[in-house]
């Protein structure tokens, strides 16, 4: 499925450089050109993708993004153009639709980047009528995919951070690692959570990309898993703990690990009476979750969207229950963090990394909690 979706993405790639190289070469200092030599202006009309080719330095896929914004740019000035012409009958000329395409994209992605790599908090209050001992401060970060926006030094200093929100538990909901992180930040990574200090400790559960769809990083599972343990991390699969005897973290394996079990399965032996947090990688089992009882239910892997449109149309196609934020459905919370990355684009529209701070409180009534 990937490489049919990589093949996708190279051909459009291909021929959005091609009308791209047509879009340039229609400015009016360029025809100009054309007029006493024109093979010279085609090599003029291909300066500009000669410096796009640059963002593959920081990687292909942010050199994919780009041409794809930038011919979406051109076409949709193009589209204002026609449409100022036929209700007005004025004729924007060419080298101001080329430009404003140009400027529009630049700003669009210059935000992108922007949110992409400054991670901001979000905040969440829960409350519940369950007995708690007292109220629970914990921080979700999903989504690391170290190596992508953040190495391991700027993952540690993340950290910092999180460890001045002075957190009860922190909890990492999949896809710490990619298949391009490098051993040296995911060793940096983890000694930095294992400098954390909380009230009860941080969790971790897989998500998609923690095991390595390929072979080339230099390391491998079993290295992160080490790694990860000796730095006080509880991994949990299929697995809860309790803490404080008040509430539950219940770790799930990834939904694309074949020997996930359901989450009736993970209630049937706990305390209904206490409060249960489940940790879920991707948000696509809602309806079993809320009919088994779980309490809360923290999720990452959407990115938030990432990249406008592409979780909007995930979702319709049914990929996911959620794309980002909370939602409840009958007694059960759910919340999607945006991830404080994502996966190989170094961009994201209409969304922004971030870590997710959630405070689980017992119920106020009549003005007392």
């Amino acid at each position: 499925m990937w490489r049919i979706i990589i093949l996708v993405l190279l051909v459009l790639t291909l021929l959005a450089v091609v009308f791209l190289l047509t879009r340039f070469h229609r400015f009016s200092p360029v025809l100009k050109l054309a007029e006493k030599n024109r093979a010279f202006s085609w090599l003029v009309a291909l300066l500009p993708l000669l410096v796009l080719a640059l963002f593959c330095c920081v990687s292909v896929s942010a050199y994919i993004v780009v041409v794809l914004h930038l011919v979406v740019g051109f076409l949709l000035c193009a589209l204002i153009a026609l449409a100022v012409r036929v209700f007005t009958g004025y004729e924007i000329a060419y080298d101001i639709q080329g430009t404003a395409a140009v400027v529009l994209t630049a700003l669009w992605l210059g935000v992108g980047w922007y949110a992409a790599h400054h991670v901001s908090e979000t905040d969440y209050r829960v409350e519940t009528d369950k007995a708690l001992r007292r109220g629970y401060r914990i921080v979700e970060i999903a989504d690391a995919h170290l190596g992508v926006t953040l190495d391991g030094e700027k993952f540690a200093r993340e950290l910092e951070k999180v460890q001045a929100l002075q957190p009860d538990a922190v909890v990492l909901v999949g896809d710490f690692v990619d298949d391009d992180s490098k051993a040296a930040d995911m060793i940096a990574a983890c000694k930095a959570l294992g400098d954390l200090k909380t009230a009860f400790g941080v969790y971790y559960v897989y998500g998609n990309h923690d095991e390595g769809y390929y072979t080339f990083r230099d390391f491998h599972s079993g290295r992160l898993r080490e790694e990860l343990t000796k730095n006080g991390v509880v991994i949990l699969e299929d697995e809860a703990v309790l803490l404080d005897d008040s509430l539950y973290i219940i770790g799930r394996r990834d939904r694309s690990d074949r020997v996930r079990a359901s989450m009736e399965t993970l209630m049937q032996t706990l305390d209904r009476e206490k409060y249960t947090v489940v940790l879920d990688h991707q948000p696509n089992d809602y309806d079993a979750e809320a009919s088994a009882g779980a309490d809360l239910v923290l999720s990452g892997h959407t990115h938030g969207g990432h990249i406008f449109p592409a979780g909007q149309i995930g979702m319709l196609m049914g990929a996911n229950d959620a794309l980002y934020g909370m939602e409840t459905r009958g007694d059960t919370t759910f919340i999607v963090s945006s991830g404080i990355s994502g996966w190989a684009i170094p961009f994201k529209t209409l969304c922004r990394s971030e870590i997710a701070v959630v405070d689980i409180a017992a119920r106020r009534t009549g003005g007392a909690a």
